[in-house]
């Protein structure tokens, strides 16, 4: 059975940000088989390829996508495990990634609970490795299965070979390659979360760094930090029209941070620091911006759309937030969403 053909909708209405035109063509796979069948298809015809998740983390011209956007609706969680090994969760790529947490903490599996409220599909969580509060997906990820698109087969990548790094994977390096199908995890069993890492979320908890809590009570304070942030989806509340953080935090040589800024040691020798500190200390504050984008008024990370906002507007704002950062640290500011028909 082939892909259901979608009348050509906009963008802007599968967007967290409510961005971005129309597109040439569009079908929803409801199948590995849709999925994998409609992308090959298109590469043999030479069209132009949307993989299309959640769209949380996209960034969509106003121009729209002149291509196939490929709808993954794909469903499916199979379980198994035992008390000694845990379990050994596959989850189709289509399945929404929350709803596959919140199933984490019910089940009782451990290591993707800081993770609780990160809009999108499971599909799109190796892509970027994502994180936060402590956790990345590479924490637990066992395998990705994908579709190869220049060699034309499925391929199943372990996880020392998905090349993982921080927001990143081989299948983020290399964009336009792989469909990821499915998405293996190796959790363990119990009632206690793994150990807390993140400080603020430590706090929160009432525990020391390195503590452990309930999962339910991790689950709902991480809930409660990103909703105060604004990163919880609410149709009603414009400052979670956003892809979320739009910067990520920077990786640079030590002798480049600034003084008084948050370092996190890194394995080469480098360190993290905070995208948000920058940016509030470069002079741009929460709300900062005229018209209908503006910075969140909860998290300088997010770039909102007020309603009626355009993308040409969203990449203005970003490309000042990127010079003005630039201009007094020397750093330069890296987008974490995928530009799709933009630049900046």
């Amino acid at each position: 059975m082939s892909a259901e053909p979608v009348t050509r909708p906009l963008l802007r209405d599968r967007t967290t940000l409510r961005l971005g035109g129309p597109a040439a063509e569009w079908v929803r796979a409801e199948t590995e088989e849709q999925l994998v069948a409609a992308v090959a298809e298109a590469d043999r015809a030479g069209r132009p390829v949307l993989l299309l998740g959640g769209g949380s983390n996209l960034v969509v011209a106003d121009a729209g996508f002149d291509g196939l956007v490929v709808e993954i609706a794909t469903t499916g969680v199979r379980a198994e495990g035992d008390s000694c090994g845990g379990a050994m969760v596959e989850v189709a790529a289509g399945e929404g990634w929350d709803r596959l947490v919140a199933r984490a903490v019910d089940e009782g599996w451990i290591g993707v609970e800081a993770l609780s409220g990160i809009p999108g599909s499971v599909g799109a969580t190796p892509i970027q490795n994502v994180g936060a509060y402590g956790q990345e997906v590479a924490d637990t990820i066992a395998r990705v299965r994908t579709w190869d698109r220049v060699e034309g087969r499925h391929r199943t990548f372990f996880h020392a070979d998905c090349g993982f790094g921080y927001r990143t994977s081989r299948f983020k390096q290399d964009p336009s390659r792989y469909v990821v199908l499915s998405v293996a995890f190796q959790l363990r069993f119990g009632t206690l979360g793994a150990p807390v890492r993140y400080a603020e979320l430590a706090r929160t908890l009432g525990v020391e760094q390195g503590q452990r809590a309930p999962l339910a009570e991790v689950r709902k304070a991480v809930l409660g930090l990103r909703a105060g942030k604004g990163m919880v989806l609410d149709a009603e509340d414009h400052d979670t029209w956003s892809a979320g953080s739009f910067f990520t935090n920077p990786v640079v040589p030590r002798e480049a941070l600034p003084e008084g800024a948050p370092a996190w040691e890194q394995p080469d020798g480098r360190v993290k620091t905070s995208a948000a500190w920058l940016i509030e200390r470069a002079g741009f504050t929460k709300g900062y911006g005229d018209g209908q984008v503006r910075l969140s008024t909860k998290h300088t990370l997010a770039l909102t759309n007020r309603g009626g906002g355009t993308t040409e507007e969203l990449l203005a704002l970003a490309a000042s937030v990127r010079d003005g950062v630039r201009d007094r640290f020397g750093i330069t500011l890296v987008p974490e969403p995928v530009l799709v028909g933009c630049s900046f």
